[in-house]
């Protein structure tokens, strides 16, 4: 039921038969179409698949020009900064599409992003902590700058539809 909290507070989705969120003082009644929740995890998987697909193509491009080493080799503390540094700023167009792309509420949608993306980074660093693939503090990272990007993205587009408003 904490799931279905967090949905009803950020992006306003409702499934139908939930309760109301208990203790906020929120009576949040409003169902909304399949269509609208259909729009809403279609923005969240557009930011998702952005950053994974900008991440994994300079990846590959840092590899194919010689500043990543060989796939397989070890990479240095300083090429891990690099790329903690280009996927956080994908982070923060992840979270700017899945805004974008929202049917309502772009800061709540990007929020959501932030919160599975700190799940997923959390999951990598649980699988791979003991594999030696790198410094620890990497995942750590990516964990720690997944809702300070999310909140940028969503911010941006916030402004973005401030400063259209006549």
């Amino acid at each position: 039921m904490v799931g279905q909290q967090i949905l009803d507070l950020l992006i306003g989705v409702r499934i139908p038969g939930g309760q109301p969120v208990k203790g906020t003082g929120l009576i949040l009644t409003e169902t909304h179409s399949p269509r609208r929740i259909g729009r809403s995890v279609g923005a969240l998987l557009a930011g998702f698949v952005a950053v994974v697909v900008l991440s994994l193509a300079t990846d590959l491009a840092l590899h194919a020009a010689g500043v990543f080493p060989a796939l397989g080799q070890k990479m240095s503390d300083a090429l891990f900064v690099l790329a903690t540094v280009y996927r956080t700023l994908y982070g923060v167009v992840g979270s700017y599409v899945t805004a974008r792309l929202a049917p309502d509420r772009p800061m709540g949608h990007a929020l959501v992003g932030g919160l599975i993306g700190v799940a997923m980074s959390t999951l990598g660093a649980v699988v791979t902590w003991k594999k030696d693939l790198g410094p620890h503090w990497y995942p750590l990272a990516l964990i720690v700058t997944a809702m300070p990007t999310a909140w940028l993205g969503g911010k941006l587009r916030v402004m973005q539809l401030s400063s259209n408003r006549p």
